[in-house]
C-alpha cells in the first residue's frame, strides 16, 4: 500500500515516507505492544482452555469463508434447515485475492496468508489513523487515537484473518488522501475498500461529497479562487487544510477522476454477483438477504434489545443500549469538534450501516470498528494529560481488552 507521506524537509535526504514513518514510529510501536498483549493472553487462556490461538485466529467464522474463496474461487454455499443459504458471494474479494496471491509466491497456507495481511494491514491502518489524527490534532493526539483504536473491546478482530483492518487501512489513507488534496489516490483507494467490504460505499460517499462541495464553492467564488480552501472557520472550510488541489483546471480533473474511480471496486463486484446470480442489480442483496442481512432502519435490532430487556437478561439489554448512546454522543462530539467533512460523512455512515442493519447482532462492536473518527475527540482529551496519567488510563484498559477479546474468542459466537 502506498504510503501518502508529506513531503522531507529542505534539505534532508530522507525519502518522504522514511520521514513519515519515524514520526508515526511511536504510536506504531505502541499499537503493536497493544496487539502483542492481546495475543499473548489469549495464548495464555487457551493453554488454560485447551484451544488453539492459531486456529482461532486464522481458521474461524468469516476467516474460513474468505480462505474458502481464495481456495476455491466463488460459488460455495451452505443451505439450511430453514431454506437460508448462505453463499460465499457474500463476501468481498480483496482479501482472498491476497491471501491467494501471498500463498502462491510463499509457502504459507491461505489461512497463514490471511493472518499475514491482516497483520500487516493494521500497522497500515494504525498508520492512516496517526497520519489524520496528527495532521488535525498533534502527534501526541495521533498517537492516542491509534492506542484507543488497538484497545476497543472488540480489538482482537484486529489480529484475525478477517477483512476489518485491511478496509481501515483503505478508508484512512484514501480520507487522509483527501485531507492533503491528492484526489486520485483517494478515488483509488476508496475503490480498493468497495473491493473489501459492503461498507466500502462510506469511503465513496466521503470522495464524492467533498467532491460536491468543492466544486459548489468554486460556483460560487466563480472560480476566481482556484478552489482554496475556505478559512472561514466553518465545519466545511475546515477540512480543506489542503483539501483540494488549488492549481485551476488540472486540479479540477484530479478531482474528477477521484470522483469517477472511487466507486469503480464496489459497483464492479456488485454487478458481476448480480450478473452471476441472474438478480441484476438486487443480486447481491439478495445474497445477504439469505445470512438474514438487510438494512431496516434498527427495527430489528430495537426489538432484539426490547426481548432481552423484558426478560432475565434485562442487564444485556441495559447495556446495549448504553453502548448506542455512547456511540451517537460520540458522534456529536465529532459535530462539535467541527471535524473534516470526509470524516463525518464516512464516519455517519459506518455508524448508520451498523445500527441500522438487521442480522447477527453480535457482530455490530465489530461492524463498528472502521469508525475510528469516534475515537479523536477522546484522543484530544488525554493529549491533555500527562504522560504517565494516560498510561494509567489505558493500560488497565489494554489488559481488559485482551482478556474480553480471549473470553469472547472462546465463545461460540462470532465476532
Amino acid at each position: 500500500m502506498t504510503v501518502l507521506a508529506p513531503a522531507a524537509s529542505p534539505g534532508s535526504s530522507a525519502s518522504p515516507a522514511g520521514t513519515a514513518l519515524r514520526h508515526a514510529a511511536p504510536a506504531l510501536l505502541a499499537y503493536a505492544a497493544v496487539r502483542l498483549l492481546g495475543v499473548a493472553v489469549l495464548g495464555v487462556w487457551g493453554a488454560a482452555a485447551g484451544s488453539s490461538p492459531h486456529q482461532l485466529l486464522s481458521a474461524r467464522w468469516d476467516s474460513l469463508w474468505y480462505t474458502r474463496v481464495a481456495e476455491l474461487g466463488y460459488g460455495y454455499e451452505v443451505r439450511l434447515a430453514n431454506g437460508d443459504v448462505h453463499s460465499n458471494l457474500a463476501f468481498f474479494p480483496l482479501l482472498p485475492w491476497l491471501e491467494r496471491l501471498l500463498s502462491a509466491i510463499s509457502p504459507l497456507s491461505p489461512a497463514d496468508a490471511g493472518l499475514v495481511v491482516a497483520w500487516t494491514a493494521s500497522l497500515f491502518a494504525a498508520w492512516g489513523i496517526f497520519a489524520i489524527a496528527d495532521r488535525l490534532y498533534g502527534r501526541r493526539a495521533g498517537t492516542l487515537a491509534v492506542v484507543l483504536w488497538a484497545v476497543l473491546p472488540v480489538g482482537i478482530v484486529q489480529s484475525m484473518a478477517y477483512s476489518e483492518t485491511l478496509f481501515t487501512a483503505l478508508a484512512a489513507w484514501s480520507l487522509y488522501a483527501l485531507l492533503s488534496g491528492r484526489w486520485v489516490w483517494a478515488g483509488v483507494l476508496a475503490s480498493l475498500a468497495g473491493l473489501t467490504r459492503p461498507v466500502g460505499a462510506a469511503v465513496v460517499a466521503a470522495v464524492w461529497v467533498a467532491g460536491a462541495v468543492t466544486l459548489i464553492r468554486e460556483s460560487r467564488a466563480g472560480g476566481s479562487d482556484g478552489g482554496r480552501p475556505d478559512d472561514s472557520g466553518s465545519g466545511v472550510g475546515e477540512w480543506g487544510v489542503g483539501g483540494w488541489s488549488p492549481d485551476g483546471p488540472r486540479g479540477r480533473w484530479r478531482m474528477l477522476w477521484g470522483v469517477v474511480l472511487a466507486p469503480l471496486g464496489a459497483a464492479g463486484y456488485v454487478l458481476w454477483v448480480g450478473h452471476r446470480t441472474g438478480g441484476g442489480l438486487f443480486g447481491y442483496l439478495e445474497v445477504q438477504g439469505g445470512w438474514g442481512n438487510g438494512f431496516d432502519g434498527g427495527l430489528a435490532f430495537a426489538r432484539f434489545i426490547g426481548e432481552r430487556l423484558a426478560s432475565p437478561a434485562f442487564a444485556a439489554g441495559a447495556g446495549l443500549i448504553a453502548g448506542v448512546l455512547l456511540v451517537l454522543w460520540l458522534y456529536r462530539l465529532c459535530l462539535r469538534q467541527r471535524q473534516p467533512l470526509p470524516l463525518l460523512v464516512f464516519c455517519g455512515i459506518v455508524v448508520a450501516l451498523a445500527l441500522c442493519a438487521s442480522g447477527y447482532f453480535g457482530s455490530k462492536p465489530r461492524l463498528l470498528m472502521p469508525a475510528f473518527p469516534l475515537l479523536l475527540p477522546v484522543a484530544v482529551a488525554l493529549a491533555r494529560l500527562r504522560t504517565s496519567r494516560a498510561v494509567l488510563v489505558l493500560g488497565p484498559v489494554a489488559l481488559a481488552s485482551a482478556v474480553y477479546g480471549a473470553l469472547w474468542l472462546n465463545g461460540t459466537g462470532p465476532p
